[in-house]
């Protein structure tokens, strides 16, 4: 951690992240930090905590909107260890690595609460790809955070192995006289319907990291 004297400002970004923390068990979003603090703006925000993050005071994920952990604090020990394993079509299908081999082929990863997870064990995220689960307010560019499930409910939002085409698609699930209907979430796209041996469900999402 630097010698380097902080500013008034920094000072109080700081105390509020640790305030924030004891109180609710994560930590705060960038707005959290303007609200708090009464700062001017998020980019005065966001020029702050690199300041903060470049003398060793927290670290950050860029691509989690709560991805802030004070250094030296205890929260960073109850973080989930989160595999990111790919990327995932909410859209036309895509090929991701069959589920069998995704540990092998793990690319990335990230570190989120516990309440992000929900608790399930053995999360995995995929990136999303594609604007047909919009409505459902999934992005191009989220993570989804997956749990391993093969026989999901009706409605789920799932991880769907489409078997003859070897490809996987983000969709939410109905099952109906042998037939499964893949829903997208964007009323200018159609559901895709298979027979229901020709699919397998990889995972149901438990959790979105949003990226805007």
């Amino acid at each position: 951690m630097s010698d380097r004297k902080l500013s008034d400002r920094q000072q109080r970004i700081l105390e509020f992240i640790g305030e924030f923390l004891d109180e609710h068990h994560y930590p705060p979003t960038v707005r959290d930090i303007q609200a708090g603090c009464e700062v001017s703006s998020t980019s005065v925000v966001d020029y702050n905590l690199r300041i903060l993050q470049r003398e060793g005071y927290l670290k950050r994920q860029a691509e989690v909107s709560r991805g802030i952990e004070l250094v030296g604090g205890n929260f960073g020990r109850d973080l989930v260890h989160v595999p990111i394993l790919g990327s995932i079509a909410a859209g036309e299908p895509l090929q991701i690595p069959s589920s069998d081999t995704w540990k092998a082929v793990e690319i990335d990863s990230v570190d989120l609460p516990p309440f992000m997870t929900g608790g399930k064990p053995e999360v995995f995220a995929l990136r999303v790809k594609g604007e047909s689960m919009i409505d459902a307010l999934v992005a191009d560019g989220d993570l989804v955070l997956m749990e391993p499930v093969s026989r999901p409910e009706n409605g789920d939002m799932v991880a769907a192995f489409l078997k003859d085409k070897e490809e996987v698609t983000l969709k939410h699930f109905q099952v109906q006289n042998g037939t499964v209907t893949l829903h997208p979430a964007n009323s200018t796209m159609s559901p895709i319907e298979v027979p229901a041996e020709n699919v397998s469900v990889q995972g149901r999402v438990v959790g979105i990291v949003r990226t805007m």
